[in-house]
């Protein structure tokens, strides 16, 4: 069974569960042609999950950097990525943005709705993760990041007034099945298929990605200091 939310499309990459860590990273790397690269892992201490960065109080157990290089050990080659998981085949699989696609990142409601809007729309996805902590992160050519607030903009909101943050250079994104501590592993929503092979540019999304995100700023519970 693969990391996939029930009712979204079959695909044909990645099988999650069926395979391991190394194959899923070495496929994504040899199908999709994106940059991987390992991350920290999860190891069992008194039956307890932790990070192998040893930091009692780490955000994300088991889905982060476990260098400081880690951008210039990012790789597209498939024979260079099953070396790397070779040497810690539990690794997490992080793909950095900036590259081959940026990342629009939004609240999981917000994203369901965009989703639903964009089907309405018969708009042309790129791949979508889902995090374990309720994120929602949209493919998108490289160059959203640069784009995205002045877009933001003509659309009649400010930037720093919506929950929606583009990930370009500089940064990363976990890919399924990489799993945060105990919450959980992170999940195609739309998984990688042929037919989105190429992706979408962000000025094709933005419009219902924005309007999700307002919608969901308005709905949000008032909240006192």
């Amino acid at each position: 069974m693969e990391e996939t939310i029930p009712g979204t499309e079959a695909a044909q990459i990645p099988q999650q569960r069926g395979a391991s860590l190394l194959e899923t990273a070495v496929r994504y790397a040899e199908e999709r042609h994106w940059d991987v690269f390992p991350g920290t892992w999860l190891e069992a201490a008194d039956g307890v999950q932790r990070c192998s960065c040893a930091d009692p109080g780490c955000a994300a157990p088991g889905a982060h950097p476990a260098r400081e290089d880690w951008a210039t050990q990012a790789t597209g080659s498939a024979t260079v990525a099953r070396r790397m998981w070779q040497k810690q085949p539990t690794a997490s699989i992080l793909l950095p943005t900036g590259r081959t696609f940026d990342a629009i990142d939004v609240p999981e409601t917000a994203g369901f709705l965009a989703l639903a809007r964009m089907e309405r729309m018969e708009l042309t996805l790129g791949p979508v993760t889902l995090t374990p902590d309720r994120r929602m992160r949209f493919l998108v050519l490289p160059g959203a990041a640069v784009k995205v607030p002045d877009l933001v903009r003509r659309l009649g909101w400010s930037p720093l007034s919506l929950d929606l943050t583009a990930l370009g250079e500089g940064t990363y994104v976990a890919a399924p099945p990489t799993r945060y501590g105990t919450r959980g592993a992170v999940q195609w929503a739309c998984r990688p298929t042929p037919a989105n092979r190429w992706l979408p540019d962000v000025e094709e999304l933005i419009s219902p990605l924005a309007y999700a995100c307002g919608r969901e700023r308005q709905e949000r519970p008032f909240t006192t200091p």
